[in-house]
C-alpha cells in the first residue's frame, strides 16, 4: 500500500443505502482529483444481510480492497456491524457509528441478545469514535430515507474536500425532487 493511499470501509445492513453512499463518496474524491478504487460486497443485501464497500483513494491506488489493519475510517451504518469490521482499522483509525440497531434473525427469534455497550467497547480500542443517530437527523432533514447522506455528512469532516465538491456530487446523485432533503441531511450530518 502506498503511503498516500487512504481507505474507508462502509459497513451495514442491506437497505441502508451503503452502496449509494460509497458511490457518492467515490465521486466526491474523484472530483477532488484523487485516484479512487471501490469494491462492494452485497451478501444477502435484499434480506437484511451484511453489506460492505471499500473506498480507497490517493495519488495512485492499485487495489480496491483494504486488508485487515489498513482502513483509516470505518463508517458503520449499524452498531453490530461496527464490531464485525473493527479488525480492518489501523491502530489510529477513526470510527463513525450510526446508533441504529437492526436485529439479526437470532435476536428476533429470542435465541440471542443484541450486545449492549458497543460504543464503549469500540472506545476501549480506538480513540477517534463518533456516534450519531442518523435516523433521527434524517427525520429532521424531512426524509427518513436520507440517513445514509447524514452519514456522508459526518464523514465529510474527516476528509479534506471542499464543501462545494460534496454539494455538486449530491446534486447529481439524486433525482431533483430528492436533492433538497439530501443536501439538508448532509449539512445536518456535517454539523452533528
Amino acid at each position: 500500500m502506498s503511503d498516500s493511499t487512504r481507505s474507508i470501509l462502509l459497513a451495514g445492513v442491506g437497505g441502508q443505502g451503503i452502496l449509494r453512499a460509497s458511490d457518492i463518496i467515490s465521486l466526491a474524491l474523484m472530483s477532488a482529483g484523487h485516484d479512487v478504487k471501490k469494491s462492494e460486497v452485497h451478501g444477502m443485501a435484499q434480506r437484511g444481510g451484511c453489506v460492505t464497500s471499500h473506498v480507497r483513494y490517493g495519488k495512485k491506488v492499485y487495489s480496491p480492497i483494504s486488508r485487515k489493519g489498513e482502513v483509516d475510517i470505518l463508517l458503520s451504518f449499524e452498531k453490530l456491524e461496527t464490531l464485525r469490521y473493527l479488525d480492518y482499522l489501523k491502530a489510529d483509525g477513526a470510527v463513525i457509528v450510526n446508533e441504529e440497531e437492526i436485529y439479526p434473525p437470532s435476536v428476533n427469534l429470542g435465541l440471542e441478545k443484541y450486545p449492549a455497550g458497543i460504543e464503549k467497547t469500540v472506545g476501549r480500542y480506538f480513540k477517534k469514535v463518533k456516534s450519531v443517530n442518523a435516523s433521527r437527523i434524517a427525520e429532521q432533514a424531512g426524509n427518513p430515507r436520507t440517513a445514509n447522506t447524514v452519514m456522508i455528512g459526518v464523514l465529510s469532516n474527516c476528509l479534506d474536500l471542499a464543501l462545494v465538491v460534496w454539494e455538486r456530487v449530491i446534486n447529481r446523485a439524486f433525482p431533483e425532487k430528492l436533492v433538497k432533503d439530501n443536501i439538508t441531511a448532509f449539512h445536518l450530518g456535517r454539523s452533528a
